[in-house]
């Protein structure tokens, strides 16, 4: 039986939801801000493709051919990818508004299928740090 496994980073972050927000809808910019997912190319809409290069240290650049899976303006952002056989992996973004101009922001993935598991032991820290990154670009993005 397989099960589920995740990596989350959370950042607090001094700027508004929508600001933040703007980061993630402008797929086009992502390269600037995001030191590991870049070329981002796709539209807002449920179902809808997203394609982006991940270059995770210590492992192989690769393209992401994804499906948009949910997403809420100023709130959320998810996609979903089938890497293989067994293997499937949601990658998301979750903005929480603490209060006007003070949110947590979450990135992570989660990982499900025998092959996505083995993935995920042998990758687990390499993920984790990259996607702590990730979540300190986005702060300094939205902040500066």
């Amino acid at each position: 039986m397989s099960t589920v496994m995740r990596v989350e980073s959370r950042v607090g972050v001094r700027a508004t939801s929508e600001r933040i927000w703007d980061l993630f809808a402008d797929f086009g910019d992502w390269s600037r801000w995001n030191p590991y997912e870049g070329d981002v190319q796709g539209t807002l809409g449920i179902g809808a493709p997203v394609a982006l290069t991940e270059r995770l240290p210590g492992l192989k650049e690769r393209r992401v051919e994804a499906r948009l899976g949910d997403w809420q303006p100023y709130a959320q952002l998810v996609w979903h990818e089938r890497r293989g056989w067994q293997f499937r992996a949601t990658r998301y973004f979750e903005i929480e508004e603490l209060e006007p101009g003070s949110c947590i922001v979450a990135n992570g993935l989660i990982v499900g299928g025998l092959v996505g598991e083995w993935w995920f032991d042998k990758h687990r820290r390499k993920v984790k740090e990259a996607y702590a990154e990730i979540g300190e670009a986005i702060r300094r993005a939205a902040e500066g």
